[in-house]
C-alpha cells in the first residue's frame, strides 16, 4: 500500500493513494491554511469509520442479513500536549435492514473492533475506544404504519 502527499500551496495538500485516488487535506486559517480541504486527524477518523462501515456490512452479508444501509459517526478527543494524538474515540453506527438481527449486527460490531478493523486497532493503541448501535429493522417500521 502507498500514498503520498504533495504541497499545494499555504497549508494545502494534495493526498494520493496507491489506488490513484486523490484528496485535498487543508489546515485551518490560523494555522496559516484556508480550510479548502479535510484536515489530515479528521482523514483518519472518516478512515476509521468507513473500515468499519466496510467491515460490519460485509460481515452481514455473508450472514446472510439483508442490509440496507450503515452509517458510522465517530467523535474523538485529542492530547492537549504534542504529539496530540487521539485519546478516546466513540463509534457509533446506525444498521438497517429488513428483519435485521439485533445479535449478528452487534457481534458483526464486537469482530470489527476485536479482530478486522486495522484502523480500529491501530487507533485502540493510543485510544479508548467505545461503541454504540442502533439496528433499524424496516420490516418493523413497515408494520407499525
Amino acid at each position: 500500500m502507498k500514498a503520498r502527499a504533495k504541497w499545494v500551496e499555504g497549508m494545502a495538500f494534495m493526498g494520493e493513494a496507491g489506488s490513484g485516488h486523490a484528496v485535498i487535506m487543508d489546515g485551518a486559517p490560523e494555522y496559516g491554511g484556508r480550510n479548502i480541504g479535510i484536515r489530515p486527524m479528521e482523514m483518519l477518523l472518516i478512515g476509521l469509520a468507513g473500515c468499519t462501515g466496510f467491515d460490519v456490512v460485509q460481515i452481514l452479508k455473508k450472514g446472510r442479513e439483508a442490509v440496507t444501509g450503515c452509517e458510522v459517526e465517530v467523535e474523538a478527543e485529542r492530547a492537549t500536549e504534542d504529539p496530540k494524538v487521539f485519546t478516546r474515540i466513540h463509534i457509533a453506527y446506525r444498521v438497517s435492514g429488513r428483519g435485521l438481527s439485533q445479535a449478528k449486527a452487534e457481534r458483526a460490531v464486537t469482530l470489527s473492533k476485536e479482530k478486522y478493523c486495522s484502523a480500529s486497532i491501530m487507533l485502540g493503541a493510543t485510544a479508548e475506544m467505545s461503541t454504540s448501535l442502533v439496528v433499524v429493522d424496516e420490516l418493523q417500521q413497515e408494520a407499525a404504519e
